[in-house]
Order: structure tokens, then C-alpha cells, then sequence
């Protein structure tokens, strides 16, 4: 039998990769967003909104610490592998045992558990991907990422349908999905890592790439500062807008976000590939997500918010899925891949700490228009730190 070429070897682990990453976003959106609250809410009755709060804020800080950890582990060990199988099964069995917890503390005890399993699996599998996805697939890699949170919100609608599974089954659905999309790369994802590769004409020296990365890492945080604030107020702030917006309305609006943002995301990355141009869809989007938050903070009904929010939704959800890609360039050390994007992961749970205080600071003061306004000068603020910023130099020969 006939081996499978290199061309063909590297697309394969790339769908695999990008199933398994989508088996992640199903693990935690359904969970976090609809069937965690429900349960604090059975439990906890009147406290539910500040166990809420508590389970949140904590659970951040855990999931943060243990993506450090986890990928700084499978660096020490030299496999991914072995890593992420145990995420999967420990994360699963976890959260099978939300039933069984009577309590808050407990409940919020195995929550912060459940966060340390997930991130087992979550750093290992990224680094996996800086291991052995070449420069000239990354922007194809990033495309096939932005599939992931349209994947969690789906399966969300899923398992929520009227009549079709009660508290336990929905998260054993959950957990069977997910093992379903993460198994396959664990069984199957073979290949060629990017250091057994011919190297590039010019590597970038590794101070450089460290500035670089610095560079990455805050242009990131502020439109991750933006996402936040939006995913919070997102409800609260379109009800001002215009009162006939309901619950149903912007569900299918975040809905219609997501699943226009992943082929979007796909045909940039696959441009940005084929042009050698991995920045200028990160700029391009950075600003339009400004001009998408310009519109909200001047819109005066429903449908101008419904315009401006469609906007600055699409360029976010691109913006993250390509950047996502694209950081796998800028990390200084082979040997320490699974800590640094530990690290680059704080600029997905820092925005949760510093958005409640901008948000209290502007919004009963100024209202949401200056706080768009603020939003979209940390838009432009990412575009302006990716100015200049020759990733191609990184780039394979074709």
C-alpha cells in the first residue's frame, strides 16, 4: 500500500486538527453558557447569580493556570498526544458528575476541576498544531479554526431542544460530541514536524520574534477586550437600542455571526497562504471591526445596531481565528511551545477581569456610545501594533 504524500498527509492532519479544536469549543460553550447556569440556578436558587459570578471569575483563573501548565508539561514530556487523550477522558468524566453535586461548593469545586481537565487537553492540542503546521498553511489553519465557536453554539441549540434530553443526558451529549471530534486526531493525526522540515531561506532571529510576539500578544488583548465587553452587554445594550428585541431575536443574531465568520475566515486565511501576506487580513479586520463599533455607538435603532453589531462580529470572529493561526509563527523556542501559548491564552480570560471595570466606568456615566467609542480607538490601537510586521520573513518556500 501506498503512503500518503506529504500534501496530502498535511491537509489530513489539518481537517483532524480542526475537528478536534471544535470538539473543544463544544466541550465548554454549551457547558458555560447555558447548562452550568441552569444548574447553579437549581442549586443555588437565590444565590445563583453570585455563585455565578464566583464560578466564572475562578473558574478564568484555573483555566488559565492549567493551560501553562499542561502545555508547559507535554513541552517537558516531548508529546502532545498521551496529554490531550487524558484531557478529553478526565473533562468528560467530570462533567458527568455535575448531577451528582448537591451543593455550591461542591458544584463549584468540580467546576474549577472540570476547567484544569479541559485545559489538560486545550494546551497540548494547540501546541501540537505550532508543532508540525508549515508557515505556508497557517492562514488555511486559521480559516478552519473560526469553524469552532459556530460548532459550540450549535451543539448548544442541540442539546437544548424541547423534549429531547433532560440535565444529565444533555451533558453526556455534550460529552460524547466532543470525544467524537477529538478522538480521531489522537488515533489518526500524523505528521511531519515543522523542525524535521528544510528550513526557510532566512529564519527571524529569536529576538525579534520575541518582540513580535509582544507585539501579537497585546494587539490580541485589546480586540479580545472589545469581544468580551460585547458578549456581556451584548443583550442589555441592543434591549436599549430598540425593546422588541427578545431572547430568540439575538440568539439568531449571534447564530448568523458565527456561521457567516467561518467561511469568511476561510477564504482569508487560504488568500493570505497563497499571497504570502499573513498580516493584512489581521489589520484589515482589526479595522473594520472599529468601523463596526463606530456604527453601534452611533446607532439609533434596531436596525443600525443590527448592522454595526453584524459588522464588528464578523471582523472580530475573523480577527481571533486567523490571529489564532498566525501567533504559531512568532513563538521564540520549539522547546517551550505549549507554555508560551499558555501565555498568549491569558488574552482570552484577562479580558473577563478588566472588562467588568471599563464597562462600570463608562457605561452609567457616559452611556454605551463612549463605550464603543473606547472599544474601537483598542481596535485601531491592534491594527496600528501589527503595522510593519513581517511574518512572511517566516515563510517556507513554495
Amino acid at each position: 500500500m501506498i503512503g500518503r504524500t506529504g500534501p496530502d498527509r498535511d491537509r489530513r492532519f489539518l481537517l483532524l486538527y480542526a475537528l478536534a479544536w471544535a470538539g473543544g469549543a463544544i466541550a465548554y460553550t454549551p457547558f458555560l453558557t447555558i447548562l452550568l447556569p441552569v444548574r447553579i440556578e437549581l442549586v443555588g436558587g437565590g444565590d445563583s447569580v453570585q455563585w455565578l459570578a464566583v464560578t466564572t471569575f475562578c473558574g478564568a483563573i484555573m483555566a488559565s493556570a492549567a493551560n501553562i501548565l499542561f502545555g508547559w508539561l507535554s513541552d517537558r514530556s516531548g508529546t502532545r498526544r498521551p496529554w490531550v487523550l487524558g484531557g478529553l477522558l478526565l473533562s468528560g468524566g467530570l462533567l458527568m458528575l455535575v448531577p451528582r453535586a448537591h451543593s455550591l461548593a461542591a458544584l463549584t469545586a468540580l467546576i474549577l476541576a472540570w476547567q484544569g481537565a479541559l485545559n489538560m487537553m486545550l494546551g497540548p492540542l494547540a501546541a501540537w498544531a505550532a508543532d508540525v503546521v508549515p508557515d505556508r498553511h497557517k492562514g488555511l489553519l486559521g480559516g478552519l479554526l473560526a469553524f469552532a465557536p459556530a460548532s459550540g453554539a450549535l451543539t448548544g441549540a442541540l442539546v437544548t431542544i424541547p423534549g429531547l434530553a433532560g440535565p444529565t443526558l444533555r451533558l453526556g451529549l455534550v460529552a460524547a460530541i466532543t470525544t467524537a471530534c477529538a478522538l480521531p486526531i489522537i488515533l489518526f493525526g500524523r505528521a511531519r514536524r515543522v523542525e524535521d522540515e528544510p528550513p526557510p531561506e532566512q529564519a527571524t532571529p529569536v529576538p525579534l520574534l520575541r518582540a513580535m510576539a509582544t507585539r501579537m500578544w497585546f494587539a490580541r488583548l485589546m480586540i479580545q477586550v472589545s469581544e468580551a465587553a460585547l458578549f456581556a452587554y451584548l443583550y442589555v445594550w441592543l434591549r436599549g437600542v430598540d425593546g422588541g428585541f427578545g431572547d430568540a431575536a439575538i440568539a439568531r443574531l449571534l447564530a448568523i455571526v458565527l456561521l457567516l465568520a467561518a467561511p469568511a475566515a476561510l477564504a482569508a486565511g487560504y488568500a493570505a497562504d497563497r499571497r504570502g501576506r499573513p498580516v493584512r487580513p489581521l489589520r484589515i479586520a482589526a479595522v473594520v471591526a472599529a468601523i463596526g463599533l463606530f456604527a453601534m455607538a452611533l446607532a439609533d435603532d434596531g436596525v443600525e445596531a443590527t448592522i454595526g453589531f453584524l459588522i464588528f462580529g464578523l471582523a472580530t470572529n475573523i480577527f481571533l481565528a486567523l490571529h489564532s493561526a498566525q501567533t504559531l509563527r512568532v513563538l521564540p523556542d520549539s522547546r517551550s511551545r505549549g507554555r508560551d501559548l499558555g501565555l498568549f491564552n491569558l488574552t482570552n480570560t484577562v479580558p473577563s477581569l478588566v472588562m467588568p471595570s471599563l464597562t462600570i466606568g463608562l457605561v452609567p456615566l457616559l452611556g454605551f456610545p463612549a463605550l464603543f467609542a473606547v472599544m474601537a480607538l483598542l481596535s485601531l490601537g491592534a491594527a496600528a501594533l501589527l503595522r510593519g510586521l513581517a511574518l512572511g520573513e517566516r515563510r517556507s518556500g513554495r
